[in-house]
């Protein structure tokens, strides 16, 4: 028998992996179809320092109440411990339906996000994007090549989910003074511009990248003043004074500019 390769070069993370895998067969039985990672280790931009472990899961059906209460508690035993990662974890669980062209953004299913205990979500708008990089850039635990596991991608389904989350982003900058106030803090104002690269990325190349490579992408292909902005968002990450407000004005305006890029893609 040929040797197994680890999923990652780094053992600490790996172990992590092998932790949860054999336990989830465990607790999912026969449901259990696979385990992919995802996040910056399948894009190529893992930093021990700072990143998080990522993975979906995917299984054949929906989960029963059962096999819920079972993931909660390997969740809470996890987070418990004295692993380095024990609160730098992120995780879905969803039925390979949900992988699909037109997967459900209202049902509900069992997720982790970093810090928090596992519970019953419905899935983000930029689903897409996860179910993109599942496909073409996730890295196979166990069970099958990811790309049997979820269906095409297609730019359109990218673009409409550029609208949604960035539409709903303008709307609340426009109507909701509080989100305006959020986005005055350094890491919330960094975290939006580096999000709308991410997004110019995707439609540009109907492609999922993470976000430093999105970030020089866009500092090359964008037309003034998108440049400019991004590096002052990227670099009060290191001077955090106070945002001004030409730099709201400029952020808004960088949002209406990525929905009206979504919208000529749809």
């Amino acid at each position: 028998m040929p040797e197994q390769i680890p999923p990652t070069p780094f053992a600490d993370v790996n172990e992590v992996l092998a932790h949860f895998c054999d336990r989830l067969q465990s607790v999912l039985g026969a449901q259990f179809l696979g385990m992919v990672l995802m996040g910056s280790l399948a894009l190529g931009d893992f930093d021990p320092a700072s990143s998080d472990i990522d993975f979906i899961v995917v299984t054949n059906t929906d989960l029963g109440e059962t096999a819920v209460r079972g993931l909660q508690q390997l969740h809470e035993q996890f987070a418990a411990s004295a692993s380095p990662w024990a609160t730098r974890l992120e995780a879905v669980y969803v039925p390979q339906a949900a992988l699909g062209a037109q997967p459900s953004l209202t049902a509900l299913y069992p997720q982790v996000e970093k810090g928090e205990p596992l519970v019953m979500m419905a899935l983000e708008p930029g689903w897409v994007f996860q179910c993109w990089t599942l496909r073409e850039r996730g890295i196979a635990v166990a069970g099958p090549d990811p790309r049997t596991l979820a269906a095409p991608v297609e730019r359109k389904a990218m673009a409409s989910a550029v609208v949604a989350i960035t539409g709903e982003w303008l709307s609340a900058a426009q109507n909701d003074p509080s989100w305006l106030v959020w986005l005055r803090e350094r890491p919330h104002h960094t975290f939006v511009v580096q999000t709308l690269c991410r997004l110019l990325y995707s439609l540009a190349t109907s492609e999922v990248t993470s976000k430093p490579q999105a970030v020089h992408w866009a500092q090359q292909a964008l037309p003034p003043p998108w440049p400019d902005l991004i590096r002052r968002a990227l670099a009060a990450r290191r001077h955090p004074e106070p945002l001004t407000p030409g730099e709201i004005e400029d952020t808004v305006a960088l949002l209406k500019f990525t929905v009206n890029q979504g919208r000529a893609k749809v």
